[in-house]
């Protein structure tokens, strides 16, 4: 007579690991396989990567030295630094803009929008903007 927890003289707990395990390793192997993995020129194309050359901290100075995203300028949008020094910016180039926890960078990101500078990302604050760039946060 069988035990009602077995299948074929497996236990059930048993099967259901074995399944999973066939299962996880067919997806790994499938996702590691040559036609899945490979990228293609066009595509490599689409990917950019913001400079850190524009990243744009818009805290106070204060805040600014306590610690920023390296390669980061700091043109705080509260003192009007930012709308003093948007002339001087090339409207095309990207630009990433972070602050400390998001709201300025909310403002100053519509602020560049609405004075025509079409590539403006919000990164919200420090150490997600740090994160995202994966740069460090340089602390002096």
């Amino acid at each position: 007579m069988r035990n009602s927890d077995t299948l074929g003289g497996m236990r059930k707990p048993r099967l259901l690991i074995a399944v999973l395990s066939i299962t996880a390793l067919a997806t790994a192997l499938v996702s590691c396989s040559d036609s899945s993995s490979s990228v293609s020129t066009e595509q490599v194309g689409k990917i950019e990567l913001t400079p850190a050359s524009n990243v744009i901290d818009v805290r106070s100075a204060e805040e600014f030295a306590q610690g920023f995203v390296k390669g980061a300028t700091n043109l705080n949008v509260e003192n009007g630094d930012l709308a003093a020094g948007l002339a001087e910016l090339d409207k095309e180039a990207p630009y990433s803009v972070y602050c400390r926890s998001g709201r300025r960078s909310a403002i100053a990101v519509q602020m560049m929008k609405d004075a025509g500078f079409t590539n403006v990302t919000d990164l919200g604050s420090l150490e997600s903007a740090a994160q995202s760039l994966s740069l460090p946060i340089v602390t002096e």
